[in-house]
């Protein structure tokens, strides 16, 4: 897989062109044990450690702007949603509704403070902040909003895939529904924070069907990088993940090309409920290989 980068900002890559990649923090096995040991003790425990585990961390955004949570829609419903021409038709409940069962993956079950649907209509009706024009003629219509019901949408958390309770929208002419997680922004925790100035190694991972002491690793590297292999260190709780590279260069300047690969690791025990983290960034490393 290759994606060519030019002159953007990326979590892997620094912002400008001509980039050279500096070694990584994970170049000697004394240099990665020592970052690893650290990336370890910094999250085991922490706020953001429990946050992950037991309570509500969102991996996508929860309601981003335009026609989120349903299929694709006419262009004129998203030119229409992106100018704010909404209007209400009908009349929507002002008090939110009681707390929400929330039931997780592993079978632990959350209660959940919800919003009412006023104010999630008023929350996705505000037109976006750069509109060139005011719904021209042929450019947008009136999205009438004429009823609404609780329903519940599927959300990737840091717990796996949860049916969160949304605000479900009938808008007149609109096959698709206007979906509005529900879930009053004081249940969700933040994603944690990259540690500052990091670079992320490892993208994503998976676990190995039948084989428990294995894990596919996808991982990136520059153009001018040497990758010596995927280094890993084990605790009781993380499992952290990091690349042994090396710049081939480092006096010349680099295209900013940016590689991915997957590998395979072995453990010395199964993941199990074991967190696994990138040495780089110091944060929980996605599931899903199929996704980056």
């Amino acid at each position: 897989m290759r994606m060519m980068i030019v002159c953007l900002s990326l979590a892997l890559l620094p912002a400008s062109c001509g980039w050279a990649q500096r070694a990584s923090p994970g170049a000697s096995p004394g240099g990665f044990e020592a970052r690893a040991r650290h990336v370890a003790e910094r999250w085991q425990g922490s706020a953001d450690d429990r946050a992950w585990r037991q309570g509500f961390v969102a991996l996508e955004v929860l309601n981003p702007r335009g026609w989120n949570h349903v299929g694709r829609v006419p262009a004129w419903v998203n030119r229409s949603s992106h100018n704010g021409a909404w209007r209400l038709a009908a009349e929507l409940p002002t008090d939110p509704p009681a707390d929400a069962e929330v039931r997780w993956p592993d079978g632990a079950v959350s209660q959940v403070p919800l919003i009412a649907a006023a104010s999630a209509y008023e929350e996705f009706s505000e037109p976006a902040g750069l509109v060139e024009e005011q719904c021209p003629a042929k450019g947008c219509r009136s999205l009438r909003v004429t009823g609404v019901k609780l329903g519940r949408v599927p959300l990737e958390t840091s717990r796996g895939t949860v049916r969160m309770p949304a605000w479900v929208f009938t808008v007149e002419g609109v096959e698709q529904k206007k979906v509005h997680v529900a879930v009053d922004p004081s249940a969700v925790s933040a994603r944690p924070e990259r540690v500052e100035g990091s670079t992320e190694e490892v993208m994503a991972y998976d676990r190995v069907a039948d084989r428990p002491h294995e894990l596919r690793l996808r991982y990136g590297y520059g153009a001018c990088d040497n990758v010596h292999g995927v280094r890993v260190h084990e605790t009781d709780q993380v499992v952290v993940v990091g690349v042994d590279k090396e710049n081939t260069d480092p006096g010349r300047p680099c295209p900013t090309i940016l590689e991915s690969a997957v590998t395979t690791v072995t453990l010395a025990r199964p993941l199990g409920e074991r967190l696994v983290l990138d040495s780089g960034t110091g944060v929980p490393v996605p599931r899903g290989l199929d996704g980056r």
